[in-house]
């Protein structure tokens, strides 16, 4: 069963993010709060990790995984960023919202997108999920906490206890979140494409 580990939303405590930061690095599966809804979280290169998000979502390869990162210069380690595309991401991050583009090498290939090479990237702005980064150093890859069959991500600690508990390593309890996920713009094209309209504003985009 999995380790509840309560959180404080907007002054996390440093030795719980401390085991929790452990936790990714030792090949443990989360459920974590974001600016959005919960999402489930793993060290970049786990590969077991990552097959476990897949079984508890059902998703196939052709699935978009997203790297969950620091900041501007974080994310154009991972993704080669043009100009448009850059002013873009740094207008809207932190935010709730899911840019994808193209990979670059850094990202291992069964979290790209098996046909065009793509990764989803992201800033949250959310105290604990800035807090982990600083401390782990890296991105954490995510997917956001939705179940098979289901509109809506899961949004409360206790519930996902109750329902994917046997599932993961550790849950965060930092209170609810909200009900929409990100906004999801594919930025590969040379222009903006809309995939998913959620918590981020799009209006100004299309």
């Amino acid at each position: 069963m999995a380790k509840l580990i309560e959180i404080h939303p907007k002054d996390p405590q440093p030795r719980r993010v401390a085991e929790i930061v452990e936790a990714i690095r030792d090949g443990g599966l989360i459920a974590y709060p974001t600016d959005s809804s919960y999402a489930l979280g793993c060290h970049i290169g786990d590969k077991r990790a990552i097959d476990r998000i897949r079984r508890i979502r059902r998703t196939d390869k052709k699935h978009n995984f997203t790297l969950v990162c620091r900041d501007l210069s974080e994310i154009s380690t991972y993704a080669r960023v043009d100009n448009w595309a850059y002013r873009l991401i740094k207008a809207h991050t932190p935010g709730p919202y899911t840019f994808i583009l193209p990979a670059t090498r850094e990202v291992p290939k069964r979290l790209q997108h098996p046909k065009r090479r793509t990764i989803g990237l992201r800033v949250p702005d959310h105290p604990f999920v800035r807090a982990v980064l600083d401390v782990l150093g890296e991105p954490i890859m995510s997917s956001t906490l939705a179940l098979p069959g289901e509109d809506r991500p899961l949004t409360d600690p206790l519930e996902i206890e109750e329902r994917i508990g046997h599932q993961v390593d550790v849950i965060v309890d930092a209170g609810p979140t909200g009900i929409e996920p990100t906004s999801v713009l594919d930025l590969t094209g040379g222009d903006i494409q809309v995939l998913r309209v959620g918590r981020g504003d799009v209006s100004g985009l299309v």
